[in-house]
């Protein structure tokens, strides 16, 4: 099977690295000529550590960075992530890049061609193959392309798919710097009055900033200065940290947009080309990891032969509803950080402190946010377990079904692992449950999840 995917970031290369694995022919086409070493996207929440557990590579993201037990979403209000049922208790502060990097070097490894100046502009489909064109006159004939090539997405435009949706706030600031008197808390976050401040480390001397000022709301190619930054973070915090070198500024707008169709044909979209969202809760880059991680195991079946009926149209019914979800926990959580008025934060402070000690809520609002409570309508997430010297996160990274409990039946191994258990449950690679049930099921069982065995 050949699959053509627009974009390198975190999104294309966990697809390609998934893809190639699994013994598909994958090329990568990737606008930017050269990596960049700068990045929006910076937390990477329990879930995706887990699905990077799942290919053998968690250990080596969290190296790269500093993990944080607590989630500050406003003033005092925060998540206490320590208590989460997995393996990974926290969310992983890191640039972009360092996932970029790790997950690139799988990709390479596996095979994957990653050609960079490479824009796309246009797409061909009929029932026989989709091909794809970049602004450079290069043609790429594949049995299935994914734009995950960002909000501008050249894949999505091509397909003339809407991305119907509205800025949520104007006039953010972002930016790189060297702080002499860092917070003492790995997060920080603070609004005050018209000014908004968030301040979280990279691990390596460098400290990313947000800052927003609701008197001072300009486009985005308006002049930005370190002195600008500095003030609002001084207004919002009383104290700009001693912030001094910076390497990098932004001025961006947030929208909240979302395409209706995640699937056209032999095309599907994924990450930001199909969905995005204000930063607030750390989600971009982990729904769209999300996303490669259910779509890449379905491609795979299909591209060797033994995909059920509706398997692809199910990456639709999945993924649409959790991007729908994290529109509204982003957009809900941004809008209450910035409140303006005094009495509506302090009635936002005091309702939500009550909230979260409520058990059954915060349980609700960690696993929204570190993924781990994010579920299918058929599929909910299956927890790692210990199988006796080894765990079934470590059998996921065959890449395949893996059936605990009895032996399978004979036909099945190009597809599923097997592993004795207490129970019997089928585990997709994407480490949701697809079916639990008794043993004299197992084959009707397979069949209607790994299709005809050979």
């Amino acid at each position: 099977m050949k699959t053509v995917i627009a974009g390198a970031g975190p999104t294309g290369l966990l697809l390609a690295g998934d893809l190639a694995a699994a013994g598909a022919d994958v090329t990568v086409l990737e606008r930017r000529r050269e990596e960049s070493n700068l990045t929006r996207a910076f937390a990477v929440h329990a879930r995706t550590l887990e699905q990077f557990d799942a290919r053998g590579i968690a250990e080596e993201v969290i190296a790269t960075g500093t993990k944080v037990s607590a989630l500050r979403l406003f003033n005092r209000i925060a998540l206490d992530l320590g208590s989460l049922p997995s393996r990974f208790p926290f969310v992983l502060i890191t640039p972009q890049y360092n996932v970029e990097r790790v997950l690139e070097e799988r990709a390479l490894g596996a095979g994957v061609r990653i050609v960079r100046g490479a824009e796309v502009t246009g797409v061909r489909q009929d029932d026989g193959g989709v091909e794809v064109v970049t602004e450079d006159g290069g043609r790429h004939e594949a049995d299935f392309a994914v734009g995950a090539d960002g909000a501008h997405s050249g894949v999505r435009r091509a397909l003339g798919l809407g991305f119907p949706g509205k800025a949520v706030v104007r006039s953010l600031m972002l930016a790189d710097v060297r702080l002499a008197e860092p917070p003492e808390e790995a997060i920080t976050v603070a609004a005050v009055g018209s000014a908004f401040g968030f301040v979280a480390p990279f691990g390596d001397g460098w400290h990313r900033v947000f800052a927003w000022n609701r008197e001072h709301q300009v486009p985005d190619d308006a002049p930005l200065t370190l002195d600008e930054v500095r003030e609002t973070v001084r207004r919002a915090f009383g104290t700009d940290f001693g912030m001094g070198e910076c390497r990098w500024m932004s001025r961006f707008h947030s929208d909240e947009r979302q395409v209706e169709r995640y699937r056209t044909g032999r095309v599907f979209l994924a990450g930001d080309a199909a969905h995005v969202h204000s930063p607030a809760g750390g989600q971009g880059m982990n729904t769209g990891l999300q996303d490669a991680a259910n779509l890449g195991w379905k491609l795979a079946a299909a591209g060797a032969g033994w995909a059920p009926a509706g398997l692809l149209d199910s990456y639709q019914d999945e993924r649409h509803a959790v991007g729908r979800l994290v529109l509204r926990t982003s957009g809900g959580i941004i809008r209450l950080a910035l409140l303006h008025s005094r009495a509506a934060r302090l009635g936002r402070d005091v309702l939500a402190g009550l909230a979260m000690h409520l058990p059954a809520v915060a349980h609700k609002a960690t696993g929204t946010v570190s993924g781990l409570g994010i579920d299918y309508p058929h599929a909910p997430r299956q927890q790692d377990v210990d199988l006796g010297g080894t765990r079934l996160y470590e059998l996921l990274r065959a890449g395949r079904h893996v059936l605990l409990g009895p032996g399978a039946p004979e036909g099945y191994a190009d597809r599923l692992v097997c592993a004795p258990f207490e129970r019997c449950v089928l585990v997709r690679p994407d480490g949701h449950t697809a079916w639990t049930g008794t043993e004299g099921d197992v084959p009707v069982a397979l069949r209607a999840h790994l299709g005809t065995p050979r």
